[in-house]
């Protein structure tokens, strides 16, 4: 496809923005989850398949950082406990 001039191939730009990665995808247990997270989780053998609630991933998450001390891994506890409280909170 030509856009101003320019060859654009479309299969590529979404290849190279790889949107799977940056955003919350509803996995087959109900869990929204990016794919940078689950790659972040996997690294301390936290496997997202093994919990059916977001509550029970983020208090496993916790048990692992009072453990060891893993930035990556807080930030991750971050965005989930984000998730969390927007999607249990009665508004």
């Amino acid at each position: 496809m030509k856009i101003n001039g320019y060859d654009i191939n479309i299969d590529s730009l979404m290849e190279d923005l790889n949107i799977e990665h940056d955003f919350y995808i509803k996995r087959k247990n109900g869990l929204m989850l990016k794919d940078s997270q689950i790659k972040i989780l996997e690294r301390y053998h936290i496997f997202y398949q093994h919990y059916n609630s977001l509550s029970s991933l983020l208090f496993e998450v916790e048990e692992v950082l009072n453990e060891i001390e893993a930035d990556e891994l807080e930030k991750v506890a971050e965005e989930l406990s984000e998730l969390h409280y927007y999607h249990e909170t009665n508004k």
